[in-house]
């Protein structure tokens, strides 16, 4: 980066200097400012986390805020795995902004899920390399990028496991790579029950998220986990000192 870039980076960075909307707005714009192609490592170092924009082929591209339906719900996904996956010591869930770099594209997924054989991957600013799950909260206008580009470059990039969640419509579609590298459609149980593949003993009741309010995660993990899962938190809240 050109050392006037970084004077103005600074800048723009700087407590009560600009409001949030404009310092967001002119930062949006010096990422515009060239027209060549460029690198990964400088679209990182120019976006912060207040720059809602991903890293396609050397290009930056911008995406609209997100309504409150497609907040709630990230939270409440987050949360939930979040949950389940520390409690079985599986990995890391972690939700956007937080950039995936793949081998043509850096991309901010909605949530995502690192197992514990791949937390190597894991670095301060993104994730280099793919996933193990991930997923989308579908929009009007992200519907075009989750559906198609973003399928083919998640796919190619060999993440094992896909969801598409779209909460105006309340429908959602899960994804599993088969034996050929390619995803296919993974239908849920008579009881409208998903189950992870690659998140073991994970399952979701589609329903849940339609209801509003949303259900209390801690409910959700019982009903999934069941007695066994009482049982190992009582025991974890024992050895912490809690009870």
């Amino acid at each position: 980066m050109e050392p006037h870039e970084e004077r103005v980076l600074a800048l723009l960075r700087a407590p009560g200097v600009l409001t949030e909307e404009l310092r967001r707005r002119l930062l949006e714009l010096l990422l515009e400012t060239s027209a060549r192609p460029i690198p990964y490592e400088e679209f990182l170092a120019r976006a912060d986390e207040d720059t809602l924009a991903e890293w396609v082929q050397g290009e930056v591209r911008h995406y609209s805020p997100a309504f409150r339906s497609h907040q709630e719900l990230v939270g409440f996904l987050t949360a939930l795995l979040s949950a389940y996956v520390q409690h079985h010591r599986l990995g890391v869930v972690l939700s956007a902004p937080f950039q995936m770099k793949l081998s043509r594209s850096g991309r901010e997924p909605d949530v995502l899920f690192v197992a514990q054989e791949h937390l190597h991957r894991l670095h301060p600013t993104h994730l280099e390399g793919p996933a193990d799950l991930v997923i989308e909260i579908v929009s009007p206008e992200s519907a075009p990028r989750d559906r198609g580009e973003k399928f083919y470059e998640y796919q190619e990039a060999g993440i094992p496991e896909y969801w598409l969640i779209d909460p105006q419509s309340q429908w959602a579609e899960f994804y599993q790579r088969d034996e050929r590298g390619r995803f296919q459609h993974a239908p849920l149980d008579p009881q409208g029950i998903y189950r992870s593949r690659v998140i073991p003993g994970f399952w979701l009741r589609v329903d849940w998220l339609w209801q509003d309010p949303l259900p209390p995660v801690d409910v959700i993990l019982l009903e999934i986990g069941g007695e066994a899962y009482a049982r190992r938190l009582i025991e974890r809240l024992r050895e912490q000192g809690w009870l």
